[in-house]
C-alpha cells in the first residue's frame, strides 16, 4: 500500500513541476515566497491548532487531570517535531537524536528502550559508525512515510546487532543504501524518511548504550547553508506529525476499550505500519480500576529473547519510569516457584513482588511485548482479573 501511495505522490509531484515550469517558477521559488510572505509560519500555526482534535476524539477522558496530560502530550510532540524536522531535519547532513525519551513519549514508548532517530532520504547513501558497548539489544531500522499519513510508517530495512560484523573492540560500520552491500548493509528505498535505532536494556543501571554517529557518504564535512525550502518543508512535516500521530493513537486507545483489563494479541500488520518492530509480538490494551481495586496479570513466559510489560496513560505515553515502578521485564521480574510471572497493577504498594504503580491514574493503556520468540514458540495470552487490593495476597 505504501508503495502505491508513493507512486501516486510522484505522479502529483510531476504534474506540479510541469505546472511550475509553465509559469516560469521552481519549487524553490514557491518555498521562498511562502517563507518571505509569512504564509509558511501561518499555515504551521493553523495546522497545529487542529492537533487539538485528538483531545476530543471519541472516548477520550474529559476530566481536567487527563486533559492536562493530553495538552502536555501535544506540547511534547510539538517540541519533538520541531527538533526532528526543522532543527535536525537536514537529510543531507543527518544527526542521530533522541526524539522519544523521558519527557517526549509516543505510542506506548518502551521504558526499556534507548531510541535514536535520524531524518534520511533515499536520494543519498549514509554510513553509520559505531561501537557496540554492553547494551543487551541493538537494532537498526529504516522506515518509509510519516506518522499520521495514509501509508503510515511502513518498515523497510532491518539490521540487528547479532548480525553485525564487528572488530574485536566492538567497533563497526554500516552502509545505508538502496544497493545491497557485502556486509553490514541497511536497506533504504526512494520513500525512506527515517532511520531508527532501538537499543533495549535488560538492566538499565549497568548496561551502556552503543556509541553511534551517521554521515552522508558524499564526503561533506559541514552542512550547506540554510534554505527556505528546508524550513518550509520542515514546518509542514512537523505539523503533519503533531496532527497525525496523536489522532492515530487516540483511535487506538478508544479501540482498546473493547477488551479493558485484558491483554489480547495486537494485529502485527497495524503495529508494523505504526513503526513497530516486526520481530516483537505486542499485546496492546486498556486498563481501568476503581478505588481499592488491582489488576492481576499472570502468565508463563514463552521461550524468547526477553519480554516486558508497561503501564501508560490514556494518550499512550509510558508513565514516568524515572521515579515510579511502571514497567517490568525478564530481568527485573520475580518468577514464582511454579514458573509463572504474577504482576500486580494498583495504586498502592501491596508489599509483594512485581508491583506496577498506577501513579494516580484511574485508567489508561498498557502493553506486553514478547521479543523474538524462539523457534516453535507461540505468544502467550496472559490471564487477567480484577480483585480488591485487600485480597491480592490470596492470588499473588
Amino acid at each position: 500500500m505504501g508503495k502505491i501511495l508513493f507512486f501516486i505522490l510522484r505522479i502529483f509531484k510531476g504534474i506540479r513541476l510541469t505546472w511550475l515550469r509553465l509559469i516560469g517558477k521552481t519549487e524553490s521559488d514557491i518555498h521562498a515566497q511562502r517563507i518571505a510572505s509569512g504564509k509558511s509560519w501561518e499555515e504551521f500555526c493553523d495546522n497545529l491548532k487542529t492537533a487539538g482534535a485528538a483531545l476530543v476524539y471519541p472516548g477520550t477522558p474529559r476530566d481536567s487531570f487527563q486533559q492536562a496530560e493530553g495538552v502536555r502530550y501535544l506540547s511534547r510532540l510539538t517540541r519533538a517535531a520541531l527538533e526532528a524536522y526543522v532543527e535536525y531535519g537536514d537529510v543531507e547532513f543527518p544527526e542521530l537524536r533522541r526524539m522519544v525519551h523521558e519527557t517526549v513519549k509516543l505510542g506506548a514508548d518502551n521504558p526499556d528502550n534507548f531510541y535514536l532517530n535520524a531524518q534520511i532520504s533515499g536520494t543519498y547513501e549514509y554510513r553509520i559508525i559505531g561501537k557496540r558497548n554492553s547494551i543487551d539489544y541493538l537494532g537498526f531500522f529504516t522506515q518509509n512515510g510519516i506518522y499520521g499519513t495514509p501509508g503510515g510508517m511502513a518498515p523497510c530495512g532491518v539490521l540487528e546487532g547479532k548480525d553485525l560484523e564487528m572488530e574485536d573492540d566492538g567497533r563497526f560500520e554500516i552502509i545505508v543504501s538502496k544497493e545491497r552491500r557485502a556486509k553490514n548493509w541497511l536497506k533504504i528505498e526512494d520513500a525512506s524518511s527515517l532511520l531508527m535505532v532501538r537499543q533495549t536494556f535488560l538492566d538499565r543501571s549497568n548496561e551502556q548504550p552503543a556509541e553511534l554517529r551517521i554521515e552522508n557518504m558524499d564526503g561533506r564535512k559541514v552542512p550547506n547553508p540554510l534554505t527556505p525550502d528546508k524550513i518550509d518543508k520542515g514546518l509542514s512535516t512537523a505539523a503533519l506529525f503533531v496532527v497525525g500521530a496523536p489522532v492515530l493513537f487516540a483511535k487506538w486507545a478508544n479501540g482498546f476499550k473493547k477488551h479493558t483489563n485484558q491483554l489480547p494479541i495486537f494485529d502485527p500488520a497495524v503495529s508494523n505500519a505504526a513503526g513497530g518492530d516486526a520481530s516483537i509480538i505486542y499485546h496492546h490494551s486498556y486498563w481501568r480500576l476503581q478505588d481499592g481495586e488491582a489488576l492481576l496479570i499472570e502468565f508463563t513466559p514463552p521461550d524468547c529473547d526477553t519480554w516486558n510489560f508497561q503501564l501508560n496513560n490514556y494518550w499512550m505515553e509510558s508513565l514516568d519510569y524515572r521515579y515510579f515502578p511502571i514497567s517490568i521485564n525478564k530481568h527485573t521480574a520475580v518468577m514464582g516457584s511454579d514458573g509463572k510471572i504474577k504482576i500486580i497493577v494498583s495504586a498502592t504498594n501491596p508489599g509483594l513482588p512485581n508491583w506496577i504503580d498506577t501513579c494516580g491514574h484511574p485508567e489508561g493503556t498498557m502493553c506486553l511485548r514478547w521479543y523474538r520468540l524462539r523457534q516453535g514458540e507461540s505468544p502467550v495470552v496472559p490471564a487477567c482479573r480484577v480483585a480488591l487490593q485487600q485480597d491480592i495476597a490470596r492470588y499473588a
